[in-house]
């Protein structure tokens, strides 16, 4: 698994996601050209899941944007919106983390045909409630009435953190050797969900052979690993690297260092939902670990001596966080067994 493998599902459900590598990489083409006239205070990551921008010598201001994607499509379908803020605010925070940075702040965007008073209203309670529980504020927002552009609902973001220059984690400390820990998702998060609603559309959304309504386990907010991951930060592990798993699955490992390999050895446990996605679009195992989390929702590397107290930190914050795998020589490689 490198990251060139074909998605031939997740294109034929409308996703294609090497046009969209191709698009990130003309975008960012037209952007690095941008002269201001003064020295860049960019601090170089390129591919990871934040940029840094130095304010003083010492301190970074981390930024970050992402939104829910098409987990609104479903969200409207049954007509519950209050858990999807949550969503919105882990994509954001979760990727702040990733470069060690501390979330402070997010700003929220509501696109909408008609501003319903109770829909939004029902957003802002998950916005609040994944605020709560990543420590950050929400000090303002934009909500646009734009039915020539949206015929339902998007909600995105874009966010702000604090990190210290020196302590950015940028991946490129990982070598062969260290321990990669991992830590367990709550199901699809915020990725994959048009192929899984592709999948799944002849499935009921009240069909409960998961052991709820379908509809449930598909509107399950996406884990915020914030917290965990800034305590062991302050700890005395020595922190590598750090990885959202998010679109593309496994490969998000890559975004942190290619000099090195990754071989997942001991996967955690895949949830019954991905099993059921599988089975009923007849996906192939290869595809379905490059577009979904498949039960592993965030990765953390440590030097091998340091990975028991790491996942004995991080379990006392996410039960079922464990050793993985390793990192090793085969640089740019990311395998399963």
């Amino acid at each position: 698994m490198s990251g060139n493998a074909s998605q031939d599902a997740y294109a034929a459900a409308g996703v294609d996601q090497a046009a969209a590598d191709d698009a990130v990489a003309a975008l960012v083409r037209s952007l690095s050209q941008i002269d201001t006239g003064k020295p860049s205070r960019v601090v170089p990551l390129p591919g990871h899941y934040a940029s840094v921008l130095r304010i003083n010598e010492t301190q970074g201001i981390a930024f970050g944007a992402d939104g829910v994607g098409t987990k609104m499509v479903l969200a409207e379908q049954l007509g519950r919106f209050d858990t999807i803020g949550i969503d919105c605010i882990a994509m954001n925070v979760n990727d702040l983390v990733c470069v060690g940075a501390e979330p402070i702040a997010l700003v929220d965007t509501i696109l909408c045909r008609d501003a319903d008073v109770d829909v939004i209203g029902a957003i802002g309670v998950g916005l609040r409630r994944g605020a709560e529980l990543s420590g950050i504020e929400i000090p303002g927002g934009e909500i646009a009435q734009v039915g020539d552009v949206v015929h339902g609902w998007e909600l995105s973001a874009s966010s702000i953190g604090l990190v210290d220059l020196d302590r950015i984690v940028t991946g490129a400390a990982i070598a062969p050797g260290d321990a990669l820990i991992g830590l367990p998702s709550s199901g699809l998060h915020s990725n994959g969900y048009t192929l899984a609603r592709k999948t799944l559309a002849d499935v009921p959304l009240d069909d409960e052979r998961l052991g709820r309504p379908l509809g449930d386990v598909l509107l399950e907010p996406t884990t915020i690993y914030v917290r965990a991951v800034l305590e062991l930060l302050a700890s005395e592990v020595d922190v590598h690297g750090l990885a959202h798993i998010t679109g593309d699955g496994l490969n998000n490992l890559l975004r942190l260092s290619r000099s090195v390999g990754y071989a997942l050895t001991d996967p955690l446990p895949v949830p019954a939902v991905f099993e059921l996605i599988a089975e009923t679009g007849d996906i192939a195992a290869e595809e379905m670990y490059e577009v979904f989390n498949m039960g592993l929702g965030f990765v953390v590397a440590v030097p091998e001596d340091d990975a028991d107290a790491a996942v004995a930190l991080l379990g006392e914050h996410h039960p079922g966080t464990a050793r993985i795998g390793f990192a090793d020589d085969r640089a740019g490689e990311v395998r399963r067994g």
